[in-house]
């Protein structure tokens, strides 16, 4: 590959008007920013652009040959598209040269509106698989910021396959978990950090213990803050980078000064131009690594570049970090004066209510069937000591539910290159047998079922379900059925459930999950951690306690990844008459043992059921033993809250 001065594009932050003149005059090639609305950086303060600024913005970058993207990348509830509407409308009169953009309703939007402006995926819609690419291109994208879980050889493939341009974080302040798959800050503080409010739990202090007895395993750890991910820095592996066939270096800092601005634009440009011009003569340039280092605010580390990091990559005493957003709190549990004061879903119940409950072993399977389940959701992740599912337990479940309960294969919610070979292998071997659907997580496993398999495919959690024209987008691609999004109050639910033709599935009972993370958080603490001397430490359960003392279990998957939980499970049982119009009403039991999940189902089963006949469908004494029985405390998430807080 012969370099020249358009292999690579420098793109730099801007949060405010200095920013942008820093960043043109430091040499940058394309700068992104956000407006007043609609973007990942919605804290208070004075930066982001008005929309008169956006227009002069515009024209000063392209009066110096400068590219200007503009940052549409949150998550949109219903209550915002009108606004969105008008704001894409305004977008393409002044003509930016490229729109970044997470929530599917902006695809739809921009097709169904005739927008002609380029559409880059933003890094939290989290495309991480080639089949992705495939439909994202019928919808204009033109660019993917691929995921920070990415190491430099997968991107390389991925390149080659897709053909598309790649854009990549190379410089700054890292997400722990995976991209748009945090929701933490969301459900706790309603400030969702999909919709550009993050207050940073993963900056939060946390003891490593083991769930079941208490005990703290980490004494001589090496401190605290176990998901403080230190700043990504790619200044020393330039030529890697360029060689693996990233398009866009891109560097974080939207809410930067100038100066912060003038300085790591100005240091990388030199870099990159030193490379391309002689790329075998090329060595670090040692002054400009000492200028990003002596004013470094965290310390640095190259996260997935080359591989799986480790706990040299953690900020573990918190020293450096330059700011807590906030800190531990207790979860909610029945503060429900909100939600007792909304309306009901305004909408028509069918005759019978559909219960489905997702179940992590072959005997909570057959307790869900015996006790009335109408959906199981089987496979997908398999969180040890459990084992994954073997085409045994599918057929032997299919034979156990015998028609009477609808048995939909689940998916990983990652699906990368070993996960989506596996799954084309699996689609395969169970194409002709009686499953009544699949459940995907990613627009990547959504075209690998439809392109193996005939069966109905519906959607996830993970699909980040926020308003009813992104139901709408799924629906026009296939799906069947979509989870909600366990971010959105009830107020916002109501208006999806209402207004989506789309059927909407609600989790309205469980454990679920507030980040999940390709880090292996015990082995980056424990001193005495060896998965290949003693594999058995895998199985242990260990959990994260924070300084409210709320206990957040850890699960690990048959692929590593970890699973963080929510220190009190989901459960809305009280309030399911609110809940009409549901396509399903669904239980989390995948952490649950059998016995749990026949009663859980039981109790809903009975419920639902009471609903349907016109009963009041609560229980005390059944509510009671439910809580008994839990392994957690129950509470009710973010339905606390009276909306996900807005970005207008």
């Amino acid at each position: 590959m012969k370099l020249t001065r358009k292999s690579v594009e420098l793109l730099a932050p801007a949060g405010t008007w200095d920013a942008l003149v820093a960043a043109v005059e430091s040499g940058a090639d394309a700068v992104y920013l956000g407006g007043k609305h609609f973007n990942m950086r919605m804290h208070e303060g004075d930066f982001n652009f008005t929309d008169e600024m956006l227009k002069d913005a515009i024209a000063y970058t392209h009066e110096h040959g400068v590219r200007l993207y503009i940052t549409l990348n949150n998550l949109i509830s219903d209550e915002e598209i009108p606004a969105l509407k008008e704001y894409l409308a305004y977008l393409n009169e002044i003509k930016p040269d490229a729109i970044l953009v997470q929530d599917f309703a902006v695809l739809k939007l921009v097709r169904d509106m005739g927008i002609t402006i380029p559409l880059h995926t933003s890094v939290m819609m989290n495309t991480h698989n080639e089949h992705a690419i495939q439909k994202l291109k019928e919808y204009g994208i033109t660019r993917i910021v691929v995921g920070r879980e990415m190491t430099l050889s997968e991107l390389s493939l991925f390149r080659e396959r897709t053909g598309i341009d790649v854009e990549y974080f190379m410089h700054g302040d890292m997400c722990f978990s995976e991209s748009g798959q945090c929701i933490h800050s969301g459900v706790v503080f309603s400030q969702s950090g999909n919709r550009g409010r993050c207050l940073k739990p993963c900056r939060w202090a946390y003891q490593l213990i083991d769930e079941n007895t208490g005990e703290v395993l980490d004494h001589d750890g090496p401190g605290a803050y176990k998901l403080a991910l230190k700043d990504m820095c790619m200044y020393r592996a330039i030529p890697q980078l360029i060689q693996a066939g990233v398009f866009s270096f891109k560097i974080e800092g939207r809410m930067r000064p100038a100066g912060f601005i003038r300085r790591i634009v100005s240091t990388y440009r030199k870099a990159i131009d030193a490379y391309i011009a002689d790329p075998n003569g090329y060595h670090t340039d040692e002054e400009g690594w000492k200028n990003l280092y002596d004013n470094r605010a965290r310390d640095f580390t190259t996260t997935f570049a080359f591989g799986k990091p480790g706990k040299k990559d953690i900020g573990f005493t918190g020293e450096r970090e330059p700011r807590f957003f906030s800190d531990a709190v207790k979860e909610a549990g029945f503060q429900d004066e909100v939600l007792k004061q909304e309306p009901d879903i305004r909408k028509e119940n069918v005759p019978h209510r559909t219960l489905a409950v997702r179940v992590g072993t072959l005997d909570a399977a057959k307790a869900a069937v015996d006790n009335g389940a109408d959906v199981i959701y089987v496979g997908g992740e398999a969180f040890r000591p459990n084992l994954p599912w073997t085409l045994k337990d599918y057929d032997d479940i299919l034979a156990y539910a015998d028609g009477k309960t609808n048995v939909v294969i689940n998916t990983p919610r990652t699906t990368m290159r070993r996960e989506c070979g596996e799954l084309e292998q699996f689609f395969d071997a169970i194409k002709d047998k009686p499953f009544s659907g699949i459940m995907v997580s990613n627009l990547g496993s959504l075209k690998l079922a439809q392109t193996l398999t005939k069966l109905p495919v519906q959607a996830d959690t993970s699909f980040n379900l926020f308003n009813h024209l992104a139901a709408e987008f799924l629906k026009e691609n296939g799906v069947t059925m979509a989870t909600s999004s366990y971010e959105l109050s009830f107020e916002q639910l109501r208006e999806i459930v209402e207004n989506s033709t789309m059927p909407i599935e609600v989790v309205v009972h469980g454990a679920y999950e507030s980040m999940i993370c390709d880090h292996n958080i015990p082995g980056m603490s424990l001193p005495y951690y060896n998965e290949l001397d003693n594999p058995e430490i895998l199985d242990r359960h260990y959990a994260l306690l924070d300084n409210a003392k709320e206990v957040h279990p850890l699960r690990i998957d048959q692929y590593g990844r970890n699973h963080i939980y929510f220190a009190k499970d989901l459960c809305l049982y009280p309030y399911l008459p609110k809940f009409n119009g549901v396509a399903s009403y669904r239980i989390e039991a995948q952490d649950y043992a059998p016995e749990l999940t026949g009663l859980l189902t039981r109790i809903y089963r009975s419920a639902l059921d009471s609903l349907s006949a016109g009963g009041e469908g609560f229980d005390a004494a059944a509510f009671e033993q439910m809580k008994n029985q839990s392994p957690r405390e129950l509470g009710i998430g973010t339905y606390r809250f009276r909306q996900s807080r807005n970005s207008i």
